[in-house]
């Protein structure tokens, strides 16, 4: 198959927005390097600076889920080449994101402030929340995530192989390893101040709906399958090891004693079973 330069220029371009905006935004969680950043000086009164960073998040929620839409998607499709279709979903995300970077409004102070030891273990969890996410993006498919593979970078549209479900790696811990990887990375934060509580509380908001949606749509997709896999395996949050007791061995009696009492012991087993 003849690749089209077109198409794979414009999701390369795509492709480095996505890069270039996922660090932006892990900097400007962090307040650090960039202008402004979540926390920084307000530069207006609070219920401006409130008004304005619920628009820009709302903007980015409807973008999101609108356009991931399949009937969105399908009138898409009949407008510009199917190649490019994720394309301009990545391309869109990233204008949104862009605004919502540049945009942004800081308002209020401090709502918790943890120095010392624990404050290293807060920037830990969050590096290890964005490493999480940034890891699920290849425990799917991240050039077809990210449109490449549909422009045809490495391997043609046609050769492409079908998207099924997937159940081991990251998806056998938790069934949406990404937002459990953004939902650490917007609350493990040493410094949180108010317009950060509010961009971690509306974006909290906005992926457990998305889940529920998204959820809808799979079990329409996998049907039973996607019920057994649920029923095993956690949304966001991992089941923690669970302590199982083990049956008692039966009594040894040894010549002319009382029979000996075993004591119960306690190991840990893996909950749920293996994945499918």
């Amino acid at each position: 198959m003849r690749r089209d330069p077109i198409l794979l220029t414009l999701s390369a371009a795509a492709w480095a927005g996505f890069v270039a905006v996922t660090l932006w935004t892990i900097a400007f969680l962090a307040d650090v390097i960039v202008s402004p950043t979540v926390d920084g000086p307000p530069r207006t009164n609070a219920l401006t600076a409130v008004t304005v960073d619920l628009a820009l998040l709302l903007l980015f929620a409807v973008q999101h889920s609108v356009m991931a839409r399949p009937q969105v998607k399908a009138v898409l499709r009949r407008r510009i080449p199917a190649a490019l279709e994720r394309t301009s979903y990545v391309l869109a995300t990233d204008i949104c994101l862009v605004l919502v970077l540049v945009l942004w409004q800081p308002w209020g102070g401090a709502v918790w402030l943890v120095d010392g030891p624990a404050g290293l273990v807060l920037w830990s969890l969050c590096a290890a929340g964005w490493l999480l996410a940034i890891s699920a993006t290849f425990a799917v498919d991240h050039l077809e995530l990210t449109g490449l593979r549909q422009a045809g970078w490495w391997t043609p549209v046609e050769a492409a192989p079908p998207s099924g479900l997937k159940v081991e790696g990251l998806h056998a811990i938790v069934r949406h390893p990404l937002m459990t990887g953004l939902v650490l990375a917007f609350w493990a934060t040493p410094h949180m101040g108010a317009s950060h509580l509010l961009f971690a509380v509306t974006a909290t908001v906005y992926v457990a709906v998305g889940i529920r949606f998204e959820e809808r749509d799979l079990r329409r997709t996998f049907g039973a399958a996607y019920d057994a896999y649920a029923a095993r395996v956690p949304a966001l949050l991992p089941r923690l090891p669970r302590r199982t007791r083990r049956p008692a061995s039966p009594p040894q009696r040894a010549a002319g004693t009382e029979p000996l009492q075993s004591l119960p012991t306690y190991v840990n087993v893996d909950p749920q079973g293996a994945p499918d």
